[in-house]
This record gives C-alpha cells, structure tokens and sequence, in this order.
C-alpha cells in the first residue's frame, strides 16, 4: 500500500464503530494483547497502517495521536496460561472482547481484522482479512495493542533478562530459541506452543 493513502474512516457510517486487532499470536512468551478503538467520523491519519509495516518510532507516535483523538479505546490481554487453557485464536478473540467490554459508549458494529470471531453479545460485526491495511479503526487498534504489549515485554524482561524479551518481546528467534535451550522455560512461556525447534538429525 502507498505510505500516504489514507485508509477508511469506517464500514458504516452514523454509528459507533469499533475496530479491533491482537499482537503476540506467534509469540512463544508472554501474553496476547488486543485493542478497540472507536474513532470519530472524518478521522484522517496517512501515515497509519498495520502496525508491522511500520517502525518503533512510528507506532508510538501514532499511539499518541490515536489516544488524543479517539471516541474511547481500551487495551487487554490474555495471560500464557489462558492462551494454553483455549488455544491461541480463542485467546486473542476473549482479549478483543475483553477489551470491548471497556468501551464507553458500547460499539454498535465492530470490525474485526483477520477471519474469525465469536459473537460480542448481540452486536453485528464484520471480520476482515488484512483489515488493518484497509481500515483506519483496526490499524489503530494493530498500533496500541502492539505498542502495549512491547512495553509490557520490555517491562518482563527485567525479571527474565537471559531471554531477551526486550529485544524480541517473546517471538520464536534464533536467541530467544537458544535461550530457551540453555535455560529452560519461564512461567511466562506458551507451553502449547512448540518451544524447541524438532530435532532434524539423529545422534549416533
């Protein structure tokens, strides 16, 4: 996508609309995060997109402007125990709910980025496949749950600094896997995830 096309206010206007997205599915530690946020109409930021196409330094500048001016945003999360207990797709959609159960006024539709979801009490909502490249209330919500859960990654790795969550904030790397086989694993480690890399080769 172009850095400078704006991206859609909305899927329907003249209602409370609000976008939603997780960071940390494919992380090995700590939790999922998810946001929502309700943005008001004729709300234009070109430089918000999906908060992986972007850098550090622009997602907390975003961060910032999207608090500013939102209707209401809320972050939660689901803790590595939850994600074990339903699985990592059901984790992040009860973040998401968790996190649209704190908005004020209640959303009257919600969209949602990727291709599944459970019902939010009656509340219509429209799942989106690369939402948050399409739609400016989901690439805001991409933006604070990523920006949330790296602070709070960061703030994890002060109490497990071999794994260096500061730098990887929980993603399956070469240092993070290394770390993992020297040290074993963390109470904040995923343990439904495949946290050793299989063995390719037998040892005569």
């Amino acid at each position: 996508m172009n850095q400078n096309q704006v991206l859609q206010t909305c899927m329907k206007s003249g209602c409370v609309e609000a976008g939603c997205d997780e960071a940390g599915r494919g992380c090995l530690a700590g939790p999922v995060f998810a946001a929502a946020v309700v943005l008001p109409s004729g709300f234009s930021c070109p430089g918000l997109n999906d908060s992986k196409q972007l850098t550090e330094k622009k997602r907390d500048e975003l961060r910032l402007i999207i608090e500013e001016n939102a209707v209401s945003f809320a972050v939660a999360s689901c803790s590595p125990e939850e994600i074990d207990e339903m699985n990592i797709l059901w984790a992040s959609v009860e973040a998401m709910h968790r996190a649209l159960r704190k908005l004020s006024p209640p959303p009257a539709h919600i969209l949602v980025d990727g291709n599944r979801f459970r019902p939010f009490g009656p509340t219509p909502y429209t799942c989106v496949v690369k939402g948050d490249a399409l739609f400016q209330t989901i690439a805001a919500a991409s933006v604070l749950a990523k920006t949330y859960r790296d602070e709070h990654m960061r703030e994890l790795h002060k109490q497990y600094p071999g794994y260096d969550w500061a730098s990887n904030k929980g993603y399956p790397t070469a240092k993070h896997r290394q770390a993992i086989r020297e040290r074993g694993i963390t109470s904040l480690h995923r343990k439904s995830f495949q946290l050793f890399e299989r063995q390719l080769t037998l040892d005569f």
